[in-house]
């Protein structure tokens, strides 16, 4: 496989729904050409912010089809990870073959391996699929933090390419990037809040949420960090910081489709059991999301 980096931003991508409660494929469209009109670099479906855990897996595979018929320009990296091995590895291979560009794998859930497990899961997909995998880390989600020893392991993998860091631990993203920088192995962002924190100690990017929104401003945080300019990097950043807070007073993706539905970027349906944002959190979601296009209105007359 030809080596590949991971680097710049990729929004976790919603699912959007119908009335009936099917996957709106026009609107699932829509949002991916208008984020990659944005300046992404990557666009990342079917992932936890895309409700993968209600989606069958022949819907699983066919949002990823959707979201890369609409674009033909960036990389398409598809979430199919499980905490069933057998059944990642289907998701991982379906993907691959619908022409996923790379694959997002969740570490498995509820069933807490231990390290010796949790390495044989991510090898066992890498030997079988041909294509770039990211390890992602969020033991919120999960119950359990992949190892660091794990992390570097995988690393040397030619199929393993990167690592979704969402711990909300520094000080071990930072070793891991520290202990990688060998290998052909990109570290990704998948904090919102921690996007530039994770960039100043070497990261390449961020699977982010907060893209979704504000892809523009999340595309120009990256870009100046990565640059060095780390002023201008700040500046966004705390910009961003009280939208990025506010998309998570409540489980992802409840707030970040309910701030789309604001932006008239289709329904904030969800799939049960999630529900619609609570009547408390609207209207202050509402309130920054006018602030910051009101900002970009007063930049665009000072030109």
């Amino acid at each position: 496989m030809t080596e590949t980096h991971f680097s710049g931003v990729y929004p976790a991508m919603t699912t959007p729904f119908t009335p009936e409660g099917d996957i709106d494929f026009e609107q699932l469209q829509t949002d991916a050409r208008r984020l990659v009109d944005a300046g992404v670099d990557g666009l990342v479906p079917v992932g936890s912010t895309g409700e993968s855990a209600t989606l069958t897996h022949d819907e699983h595979v066919e949002v990823v089809e959707a979201v890369i018929e609409a674009v033909d320009d960036v990389p398409v990296i598809a979430g199919s990870g499980s905490n069933s091995t057998r059944e990642a590895l289907e998701l991982s291979k379906r993907s691959a073959d619908a022409g996923a560009d790379g694959l997002l794998l969740i570490s498995p859930y509820y069933n807490k391996p231990e390290p010796a497990g949790m390495e044989e899961h991510y090898r066992t997909i890498a030997d079988a699929v041909d294509v770039p995998q990211i390890v992602y880390n969020v033991p919120s989600r999960t119950g359990r933090n992949i190892d660091v020893d794990t992390v570097v392991s995988l690393a040397g993998h030619e199929n393993i390419a990167g690592y979704k860091a969402a711990s909300g631990d520094l000080n071990r993203v930072s070793e891991v990037v520290e202990r990688t920088r060998d290998e052909a192995f990109d570290v990704l962002s998948g904090d919102d809040g921690l996007t530039l924190p994770v960039l100043s100690v070497g990261g390449a990017g961020t699977i982010s949420v907060v893209a979704n929104i504000e892809p523009e401003r999340t595309c120009a945080l990256v870009g100046a960090a990565l640059s060095g300019d780390f002023e201008r990097a700040r500046a966004i950043h705390h910009e961003l910081g009280p939208l990025t807070r506010q998309l998570f007073v409540e489980t992802n993706p409840i707030p970040v489709k309910e701030a789309m539905q604001m932006r008239g970027h289709g329904s904030a349906r969800m799939r049960p059991p999630l529900s619609r944002l609570s009547e408390e959190h609207r209207d202050r979601l509402r309130e920054l999301l006018s602030e910051l296009e009101g900002r970009e209105l007063e930049q665009e007359a000072e030109r």
